[in-house]
């Protein structure tokens, strides 16, 4: 990648606002900004003043700040335009820098060469995006804490102890033909026990930031007329589905995004099933077979007033409701304002050994509806006693699990000394899989992936 020429892009939003700032980075930016202001700027302060175009004539007027290597945010000359916020002046001042040497930014460069230029390492450029783009409060202060270096110190501390244990271990084996027995040391075996504790630490923080950040896709199913979209709507807060006492009202797929305890959640509403020869229903209820297909979780749905009068055992509700076998799935019994204590538990008795962990709710009356909510976050592991979550992707979480397992393939050896010279190269291993969520080791394929995933301007 060639990281000696200049790079532009309009770094606000699309659309109109008040505000627009044109960011440059490069060797080139300070000559850019001279010739667009007609001055040769101050660093690192702010100046009201007119842009001006290849004429002289006024662009636009606004704010211009000069940034020097290597004090700025990409480690490079850095140049902010800040201007009114329309999009057809914007593209004027960008067109005009890039009328001056810059190329247009691809997405993610301007993080991508602060990364390469030590400003930021691979975890909290990647905090960046996933700060641009937590859909709560809590996962933007997740991302937060990581793109603080709250993620990268831990894992340097983790990696510290690997590398301390490791160079422990080649110690006692380069003395394994002397008297003494460093291998056999109680201390060796409890700091590797230690070592992995903190893995399970680290791990735990980071799972609970990565459900944070992605979320959870719950799909509503079942049969028409039990309360699906009431239900989404009661979750949602919203009117997001038409709700009518008429079957077979939902015909398509309703997407409603929520947060519960700062988890977020992406519920999806499906057409009732049952049979029809309506071509208009028959889609819709393809539509929800992909759906499903697609979740990470199912509420299956059912009017409690008005179930079936026959048995349901897990082979006819995988059939009747298109549910892939070992989807997770919830037996939620709806509408329990309309029956007695009774007459609940005889519906329940209709589902067997299903209805023992089953939910009942109204979504009218709203009882049962906090414990929906509890469930809902217990299905995601959303743990409120884990604290300081870390933001985190599955390409860290996955390198950090692979380092676990070599450190606990290095500690069984100890604890069996069988071949202990293995332990050292188990613990080599889980070293490099610590580097990799930092960057410290790394290929250019796996940052073009990263980098890629951001907006432009960023």
């Amino acid at each position: 990648m060639n990281v000696t020429d200049t790079i532009a892009a309009i770094a606000t939003g699309s659309g109109r606002a008040g505000i627009g700032i044109i960011r440059v980075s490069g060797p080139a930016a300070s000559a850019i900004g001279e010739a667009i202001t007609g001055r040769t700027l101050p660093v690192r302060k702010a100046v009201y003043l007119p842009f001006l175009d290849a004429d002289d004539s006024e662009l636009d007027e606004g704010i211009a700040i000069r940034f020097a290597a290597p004090e700025s945010y990409t480690g490079e000359d850095v140049l902010e335009l800040q201007g009114h916020g329309g999009p057809v002046v914007l593209q004027l001042l960008l067109s005009r820098v890039l009328a001056l040497g810059a190329r247009a930014a691809r997405p993610g460069e301007f993080s991508e060469r602060a990364f390469l230029n030590g400003k930021l390492d691979l975890a909290q450029a990647e905090a960046v995006a996933d700060l641009i783009n937590a859909g709560t409060e809590a996962a933007a202060r997740a991302a937060v804490r990581s793109m603080g270096g709250v993620l990268s110190a831990a894992v340097s501390e983790l990696d510290e102890a690997v590398v301390a244990l490791r160079v422990w271990l080649e110690a006692a084996l380069d003395f394994s033909e002397e008297d003494i027995d460093f291998l056999g040391e109680p201390a060796l075996r409890k700091r590797a026990h230690e070592l992995v504790a903190n893995y399970d630490s680290l791990m735990a923080r980071m799972a609970q930031g990565q459900r944070l950040r992605d979320g959870l896709s719950i799909v509503i199913a079942g049969p028409v007329n039990a309360g699906k979209s009431s239900l989404l709507n009661a979750l949602s807060g919203t009117d997001t589905a038409i709700v009518t006492d008429i079957e077979g009202t939902t015909r398509d797929v309703l997407h409603a995004e929520l947060s519960i305890d700062g988890l977020p959640l992406h519920v999806i509403d499906t057409a009732g099933m049952r049979d029809s020869d309506d071509p208009v229903e028959r889609e819709g209820m393809e539509r929800a077979k992909r759906a499903i297909a697609a979740s990470d979780h199912v509420l299956l749905l059912f009017d409690m007033s008005a179930c079936p009068g026959h048995a349901f055992d897990e082979d006819t509700l995988l059939a009747r409701y298109a549910l892939p076998r070992g989807l997770p799935r919830t037996l939620v019994l709806n509408k329990r304002d309309l029956v007695d204590a009774e007459s609940c538990e005889q519906q329940r008795g209709q589902f067997g050994e299903l209805a023992s962990e089953a939910l009942a709710i109204s979504v009218r009356s709203g009882e049962g509806m906090d414990a929906l909510r509890a469930h809902l976050l217990s299905l995601a592991g959303h743990d409120r006693a884990i604290e300081g979550a870390l933001i985190a992707r599955g390409r860290q979480l996955d390198a950090l699990s692979r380092s676990r397992r070599h450190a606990l393939d290095a500690l069984a050896r100890l604890d069996s000394l069988d071949m202990p010279e293995l332990a050292a190269e188990e613990l080599r291993l889980a070293h490099i899989a610590l580097q990799e969520i930092t960057g410290e080791f790394d290929s250019e394929d796996l940052l073009g992936r990263i980098f890629g995933e951001f907006c432009i301007g960023k």
